[in-house]
């Protein structure tokens, strides 16, 4: 390998290094606030909503009563069908994507791996399975962060700590 393509291989090399060593530090630091920060701590109770989600979902959303409702609160994380009506036909199109994707593309991620490890005979996990049977992997996975947002918003609302449902 020539030397000058060695020497720009090595100066990469650096860089991503010390970019991973910024996002480790930053990581640290946003689990020490999630650790003594008692919303996001309820908030990670969730399947699906860990440490990183739950401190964004806490530290954006100070006030959960600004929201009159959970799936105004869907809303506004973008997660809720758009509307496109025509002469009396009503369509629905994909998601608004409107509001704050980095919290939204988080309970994507976050539901996608639910889905990922979810089983037949889970308690709770009928509605997903059954999604899942009809849908492709995307759509159940929007669907179930659009869910999962609706039970954080009830979690915030009422300052509680999640309680699997029971089948």
């Amino acid at each position: 390998m020539p030397d000058h393509a060695a020497a720009a291989i090595h100066a990469l090399i650096c860089q991503a290094e010390a970019i991973a060593d910024q996002a480790e530090a930053l990581e640290k630091r946003i689990l020490e606030w999630h650790r003594t920060h008692e919303t996001s701590r309820r908030l990670a109770t969730i399947p699906g909503i860990g440490p990183i989600t739950a401190s964004a979902i806490a530290a954006n959303v100070p006030d959960p009563s600004l929201f009159r409702s959970a799936r105004q609160f869907a809303a506004w994380l973008g997660l809720t069908p758009r509307a496109n009506s025509s002469s009396g036909k009503d369509r629905q199109t994909g998601i608004s994507k409107q509001g704050d994707g980095y919290i939204r593309r988080l309970l994507v991620s976050g539901a996608t791996a639910v889905l990922r490890f979810a089983r037949q005979g889970d308690a709770g996990k009928a509605w997903m399975l059954g999604l899942k049977a009809r849908k492709r992997p995307k759509v159940v996975a929007v669907a179930l962060a659009n869910k999962t947002a609706r039970i954080a918003w009830a979690l915030l609302r009422r300052n509680e700590i999640y309680a699997a449902p029971v089948s």
